[in-house]
């Protein structure tokens, strides 16, 4: 099979390999479509060494590892790779855990199931996981503001449909160019706002206790913040009530400006495949929340085929790189460029043409 191999200045060798095998509890999945991510070209950049480093796959299952259940040769699915393990998205044939794996109904393409997996577990660990907020089958039953930086990455706009599916209000969303795209997730009429950050920091938090004096509602006790940098947690900092909670993305990011008073938690996706993130190093991260990931990712990965089914869980926006896996380059410079905001790149792996 042909197989993506991306090296630390983002170029990337299509070669041939072996077609993986799945272990245990795993699925061998016919990629159809694979998913972008920041991560992606992160990973081998920062790290130095080359890998095949795509986790969002969508496909047909080919085959059956030992164990799996509810899963048939041909099922039409998405899923999450285990990040940093062969068998990456990014070639013909992927390997995924079927408890990271979920069926797409047929009115879902591939590249839409394809936008999904990764960026809406993180989103479902950070509110459900992290801060404890009510999943979608218990619902809030008073008004619980909740702040999101970033609405406009997929994160983000994935943890405002879980949010709202779940009656968590008002969300207040900071977001940038993509500001429209935002405000058309969000409901008005239950308080939820979206603010551009571009406005500068001091007018963002202005903005936000505005809203709260508006609406009667606030300070907020939640916070996620899927960007985890250029001060977006500065910004939530400032705002959130002295004995809140905030989620943040980035493993490596320093946190020791968030003020003290605040309980801080590391939002970290490999959980949903038994991984525990380090947080050892990590200047103001504070908390861990226990509990057992792949147990969640199970419970989560079913609750997004029925939100497909329902139609209250959508796909993010895309753009389907051209030259099949020959254009992984292309997608993954134009996001660590910044060119991708409200949308997300999507890789065919086919290779017939360059």
């Amino acid at each position: 099979m042909k197989e993506a191999i991306v090296g630390p200045d983002l170029a990337v060798e299509v070669v041939d390999c072996p077609r993986p095998k799945p272990s245990r509890g795993d699925l061998l999945i016919k990629v159809a479509c694979a998913g972008c991510n920041p991560k992606d070209w992160k990973a081998p950049h920062y790290t130095g060494k080359k890998a095949n480093p795509g986790d969002d796959i969508a496909g047909e299952v080919a085959e059956c590892g030992e164990d799996v259940v509810g899963f048939s040769v041909g099922d039409r699915v998405a899923a999450f790779h285990q990040m940093g393990t062969p068998g990456g998205a990014f070639a013909e044939y992927a390997i995924a855990p079927a408890t990271t794996t979920f069926h797409l109904l047929i009115k879902v393409s591939f590249e839409e199931g394809a936008t999904i997996p990764l960026a809406c577990l993180t989103a479902a660990i950070a509110l459900y996981h992290n801060l404890r907020l009510p999943p979608p089958w218990q619902k809030c039953s008073k008004k619980t503001p909740l702040l999101i930086y970033g609405g406009s990455t997929a994160t983000g706009a994935f943890a405002i449909k879980l949010a709202r599916q779940s009656h968590v209000s008002p969300l207040i969303v900071i977001a940038g160019k993509s500001t429209p795209f935002v405000e058309s997730l969000l409901d008005a009429s239950q308080g939820d706002v979206a603010i551009d950050y571009r406005q500068g920091q001091d007018a963002v938090v202005k903005a936000i206790e505005r809203h709260f004096a508006h609406i009667g509602a606030g300070p907020a006790h939640y916070a996620f913040d899927a960007i985890s940098e250029q001060g977006s947690f500065h910004t939530l900092g400032r705002v959130l009530h002295p004995n809140g909670h905030i989620t943040l993305v980035l493993p490596e990011g320093d946190y020791a400006s968030i003020p003290a008073s605040l309980t801080t938690s590391l939002t970290y996706v490999g959980i949903a495949h038994g991984s525990t993130p380090d947080i050892s190093t990590l200047e103001g991260i504070r908390h861990v929340a226990d509990g057992d990931g792949e147990a969640f990712a199970v419970v989560f990965c079913r609750l997004f085929s029925w939100g497909l089914q329902a139609g209250w869980l959508s796909a993010h926006p895309w753009k389907c790189a051209p030259n099949g896996l020959h254009g992984l380059s292309t997608a993954l410079n134009a996001i660590k460029s910044g060119q991708t905001s409200a949308t997300k790149y999507i890789i065919n792996p086919d290779v017939s043409s360059k």
